[in-house]
């Protein structure tokens, strides 16, 4: 990445833009998270509600002081152990720290990403980017440039292109306000992993918990009508589809495409960390295939698949119900 294109991201946060860059998990639409004016144009072009609160992200973990009242030692061992990298852990906000980045709330969520690109660009900015995903509210998220341009065109001021985000789904966030983690969003780094790093188990939320990014019951959907079911009921209800001159697209554990018409398939990878990378790439390719509706096969139910059924299960909510075939 050149020193030109990271000095003139950092000049549009400056004066109050909004940046697109790439983090190593999906990503992100950035603005300046001191600046007030700077927020509302964030949540404006993502049709983001004030309620929903985003994730700062910060180059060095001596930032913290500028945006939490207190760091826990939980947070502490946590920080220690995964960042820089794909956690966002939830702290008691500082004074200065506006509702606007926080939802309202009493929290705020803290990440420092391990994308070089993303360092150098909050690094030189000097300050905490407020960037949630680079999309519009509730849809899919983007791991390539291109995602980003297609979804916003010139409703943001900049894109920097840093090639395919290596995780593909958005971070683990904990809030460690508390002495023991409570996972409010699955993610990379896995409920056995924070467990291990906090030296104490997990704790469910429960209402009284923070609102996080990307919680919502709906979320990260497409806009053609999406359902997982196992792979005989998808196969038969394709077939069932197709046969009624209606268009099918499939996300499927399988290469073995059936040899009916009317079907876009993708085999996706088969292991949980390259099935989560290429996730919303494949969701993004199958929803403009001009489709009726998009079938994904049901995954794994054991703990590496978590993230991955966390995000199928919010898109599922999301889309459009489907009309009965």
């Amino acid at each position: 990445m050149s020193d030109e294109a990271i000095d003139q991201a950092v000049a549009v946060w400056k004066r109050g833009g909004l940046v697109a860059f790439p983090t190593e998990t999906v990503y992100g639409l950035g603005a300046d998270a001191s600046n007030a004016d700077a927020i509302r144009k964030l949540y404006a072009a993502k049709g983001r509600p004030s309620d929903h609160p985003v994730i700062v992200h910060i180059a060095g973990i001596a930032q913290l002081v500028l945006w939490t009242r207190e760091i826990t030692p939980l947070a502490s061992k946590l920080a220690a152990r995964f960042w820089p990298g794909p956690l966002t852990l939830i702290l008691k906000r500082a004074s200065g720290v506006s509702d606007g980045v926080t939802g309202g709330q009493d929290t705020v969520g803290i990440r420092i990403p391990s994308h070089p690109v993303a360092h150098r660009l909050i690094e030189k900015f000097g300050g905490g980017v407020a960037a949630p995903s680079a999309n519009r509210f509730g849809r899919v998220s983007a791991t390539l440039a291109e995602h980003v341009r297609r979804e916003f065109g010139d409703a943001i001021d900049f894109v920097i292109d840093g090639g395919e985000c290596d995780v593909g789904i958005e971070s683990t966030i904990v809030d460690a306000t508390g002495q023991a983690p409570v996972l409010l969003r699955p993610g990379h780094i896995t409920a056995r992993d924070i467990e291990a790093a906090a030296g104490v188990r997990l704790i469910a939320p429960t209402v009284n918990s923070p609102r996080a990014s990307g919680t919502l019951a709906a979320h990260y959907a497409p806009a053609t009508p999406l359902l997982v079911m196992e792979a005989d009921l998808l196969l038969e209800f394709a077939a069932t589809v197709t046969r009624q001159s209606q268009k099918v697209a499939v996300l499927a554990r399988s290469a073995l495409q059936p040899v009916f018409a009317g079907v876009t398939w993708i085999a996706a990878p088969r292991d949980a960390q390259s099935y989560a990378h290429a996730l919303y790439a494949n969701l993004r390719t199958l929803d403009t295939a001009g489709c009726d509706v998009l079938l994904v096969e049901q995954l794994p139910q054991s703990p590496e698949w978590a993230a991955v059924n966390d995000r199928l299960g919010r898109a599922a909510a999301g889309s459009r119900p489907p009309s009965a075939p």
